[in-house]
C-alpha cells in the first residue's frame, strides 16, 4: 500500500473493530537527543522540530543520562536513544520517548552487549537494530515493549571499523555505512529476520563519525570527519553510493533524520561546534539549505543522535 504524501502509514498493529488494518498518520517531528556541547559537557537535552516546516528547534525534555555518541531509532510513536559516553564512562542505557508529546525520557532497558559509545541505529515500525561501539555484534529490541536487547547478527566489518557509522532504513532493510579505520563499506541487515550483515556497496569516500537518514527509497549519508559530502543510495538495490551534494561545511558527528520528502542534518563540528540544522529534498540532488537552529545556542552540539516518526523504515 503506498504512502500518501508522507502523511499516512498502513499497519496491522492498528486495526478497526472488524480486524482490518487502518491508516495511521506518520509523525513528522524530528527529534535530536544528547551530544556534547562546546563546554565539553555531555548534554541531556532533547530538541524537536516539525520536518515539514522551517524554524528553530523547541525543547522536548531530557534524557535520563547526559551522553554523546549515542544511537537512535524509532517507530511512528516511540523514539529510542541507546548507549553513549556519559561523564561517568560509557553506558548501556536505553531511553524512550513518546514522539508526539514532549517530556523527559523514560528507562526502556539495557543493551545486553554492554556499555559502549560511538554507536548507531536503524529501525522499522517493529524493531530497532543497534550496533557499533567497536563490536561486530548487532543487537535488537522490539520498540513497542520495554526490556533489554538481544543479539541480532554480526557485521561484515571488524571491531575496530564498527564505530562512528551512519545508519538508515527502509521497512525491510537496516543500512549501516562507513566507520573508523577509514571504512567505505555499506552493509545491510534484513530487519524482520535474525542474521548477519551483507555487503551492499561502497561510499564515495571512506569515513566515520557521520550520520544517515532516509525515506523508503533513498538513504542519505551526511558529512564525516573532514568531509562535507552527502552521498545517496537506493535502498532496495545494492551498489555503490552516488554524490548527492554538499553540506555547508566539512562537518563531523551531526545528528540526522528524515520524513518522506526531507532529510535534516543538525549540529556537528567543523572548525567549531555548530548548532544549526540544514535540510535537503531527498528526491532531488543538491546542496543542503538552512532550516533553523538547535535550542542550545550557548552550547553548540555535536555527537548527537536524530530520529523521527516518519523516516523511511516507517513508510509503506
Amino acid at each position: 500500500m503506498p504512502n500518501y504524501q508522507g502523511v499516512w502509514n498502513i499497519s496491522t498493529q492498528y486495526q478497526n473493530r472488524d480486524g482490518w488494518p487502518v491508516f495511521v498518520p506518520l509523525n513528522n517531528r524530528g527529534v535530536f537527543g544528547g551530544g556534547m556541547g562546546d563546554s565539553g559537557a555531555n548534554q541531556t537535552t532533547i530538541d524537536y522540530v516539525e520536518i515539514t516546516t522551517l524554524g528553530n528547534a523547541t525543547d522536548f525534555g531530557d534524557l535520563t543520562v547526559g551522553r554523546r555518541q549515542l544511537a537512535a531509532a524509532s517507530s511512528i510513536t516511540r523514539g529510542l536513544f541507546a548507549w553513549g559516553e556519559a561523564s561517568s564512562g560509557n553506558t548501556n542505557v536505553i531511553d524512550y520517548i513518546t514522539i508526539a508529546s514532549a517530556g523527559n525520557a523514560t528507562d526502556f532497558g539495557d543493551m545486553s552487549s554492554g556499555a559502549k559509545t560511538n554507536c548507531t541505529g536503524a529501525s522499522n515500525e517493529t524493531r530497532a537494530i543497534l550496533g557499533g561501539g567497536q563490536s561486530t555484534s548487532y543487537q535488537y529490541v522490539t520498540i513497542a515493549t520495554t526490556g533489554n536487547s538481544a543479539t541480532f547478527g554480526t557485521s561484515i566489518l571488524t571491531s575496530s571499523q564498527n564505530r562512528g557509522r551512519a545508519g538508515c532504513s527502509s521497512p525491510t532493510r537496516a543500512i549501516f555505512a562507513g566507520g573508523d579505520s577509514a571504512s567505505n563499506v555499506i552493509e545491510y541487515f534484513t530487519i524482520d529476520t535474525l542474521g548477519n550483515g551483507t555487503d551492499f556497496g561502497d561510499l564515495t569516500q571512506s569515513r566515520g563519525n557521520f550520520a544517515g537518514a532516509s525515506n523508503a527509497t533513498r538513504g542519505l549519508f551526511f558529512g564525516g570527519e573532514t568531509y562535507n559530502i552527502i552521498d545517496y543510495i537506493t535502498i532496495a538495490s545494492t551498489g555503490n553510493a552516488t554524490d548527492f551534494g554538499d553540506l555547508s561545511s566539512a562537518r563531523q558527528s551531526v545528528g540526522a533524520t528524515a520524513n518522506e520528502t526531507r532529510a535534516l542534518a543538525a549540529g556537528g563540528r567543523d572548525s567549531e561546534y555548530r548548532n544549526y540544522i540544514e535540510y535537503v529534498t531527498i528526491g532531488t540532488t543538491g546542496n543542503s539549505v538552512d532550516f533553523g537552529d538547535l535550542t542550545l545556542t550557548a552550547f553548540d552540539r555535536y555527537r548527537l543522535a536524530g530520529l523521527s516518526g516518519a523516516h523511511g523504515g516507517l513508510q509503506v
